[in-house]
């Protein structure tokens, strides 16, 4: 089975990081977001992928080649200007029309989930997402009835609401739906939900991190140390 990343984008919010250096290739415990996230889907069979690239997308090339060194097979998709996530998906069509299905990932994402979950053998579903609980930006804090406080709760994780992983799989049919350009979060997703052809996979207990701030380096690297990975 295939793989998407979706790698193309400015990471603005990382910068003055992201000048020099494409998002998907920053490190976390000195190893790339994006070698991090080959290596867990190489350890659930995926081989071959397909990297969604724009952004300084030279360096990603240099750094991960044919994907040989990684032992797995990767081929690049490039855009010549930014397309969205649903425009970078579709722009790849020709390496993915004939696959029975395949995931995607956003570049920016680090997590151990099993993506077999998502994959779907009913004929309506078209698309899965999956989902993880909601983990609170801020600390939160327990009062009684009397107004008392009586406890703290560092960043829970908030179970009750559920957000996008940013990890999907798609069947082919996913490309009617997709836009030249534009986020797939605000195209096609609302129009397969309407059409009750998209499917959530909730997942619980996995180790997971979307990276946008420097903050959520750092809090990335203590995810990965309390899992006993990267040393």
């Amino acid at each position: 089975m295939k793989a998407v990343i979706l790698a193309g984008g400015y990471g603005k919010r990382l910068r003055p990081i992201t000048e020099e250096i494409p998002k998907p290739l920053i490190p976390v415990l000195k190893r790339p977001i994006i070698e991090w996230q080959i290596e867990w889907l190489k350890g659930y069979g995926v081989e071959e992928f397909v990297i969604c690239a724009g952004y300084l997308k030279e360096k990603i090339v240099e750094a991960l080649g044919n994907g040989s060194r990684l032992g797995v097979r990767i081929g690049y998709v490039v855009e010549e200007e930014p397309l969205g996530t649903g425009g970078a998906i579709k722009n790849a069509e020709v390496f993915l029309r004939s696959e029975p299905g395949f995931f995607v990932i956003n570049g920016d994402v680090i997590t151990d989930l099993d993506p077999a979950r998502l994959v779907s053998d009913g004929d309506e579903v078209i698309a899965s997402i999956a989902l993880v609980p909601l983990p609170s930006p801020y600390g939160i804090i327990d009062v009684d009835s009397e107004g008392n406080v009586v406890a703290f709760k560092e960043k829970p994780i908030l179970e009750s609401y559920w957000i996008n992983a940013g990890v999907y799989y798609f069947k082919p049919k996913v490309f009617e739906y997709l836009p030249d350009v534009g986020d797939i979060e605000r195209t096609a997703f609302p129009e397969l939900a309407r059409s009750r052809k998209l499917r959530g996979v909730k997942y619980r207990g996995v180790l997971w991190k979307s990276i946008d701030t420097h903050k959520d380096l750092e809090e990335a690297e203590n995810l990965l140390r309390r899992k006993g990975l990267g040393g």
